[in-house]
């Protein structure tokens, strides 16, 4: 079984999220479904598009929220429906230990998410970015782990 976290982009231009889920569907398509396991924060964009992937071929989904309310304090009114969708489906939902969402939080999720999974799986367009908690800090963080890391940004990708 091999097991793949997901990080990326929140904001993805019109017409971004289609290449992404059909790049990642690629990826994952010669997994048999009993041995995909997703990690993913959950947010907005790649996380999302990931977790609808692995929902869809029939893997189990683990999310890894980054605070007790990552729910009520991130996630706006565009993507609630998405977001509480896709909790509901997880086969299983952790926490980090962070009453409020904070870099530091993100940071604890990266970490967890990195260690968890065999792959990381980055939609990331190759820049860098100092921010704890980044898609940046996140493929740092696996590449020193010895993970595998396998950068998704097909062509015509754009961040909004």
């Amino acid at each position: 079984m091999t097991s793949y976290g997901i990080t990326g982009h929140i904001n993805l231009a019109a017409g971004t999220a289609p290449l992404v889920d059909r790049a990642l569907r690629d990826l994952l398509a010669g997994v048999a479904a009993d041995e995909l396991v997703g990690y993913s924060c959950l947010a907005a964009g790649a996380d999302a598009i990931f977790a609808r992937v692995v929902l869809d071929l029939g893997g189990r989904l683990v999310v890894l929220l980054p605070s007790a309310d990552y729910g009520e304090s991130r996630v706006g009114a565009a993507y609630r429906t998405t977001f509480d969708h896709l909790l509901a489906a997880a086969d299983e939902v952790r926490v980090m230990p962070y009453p409020h969402a904070s870099r530091d939080a993100y940071a604890a999720a990266n970490e967890s998410l990195v260690a968890a999974a065999d792959v990381l799986l980055a939609v990331w367009d190759g820049r860098p970015d100092d921010n704890r908690g980044s898609t940046a800090e996140a493929v740092t963080r696996a590449r020193a782990a010895g993970r595998r890391v396998h950068v998704v940004w097909p062509p015509g990708s754009a961040r909004a």
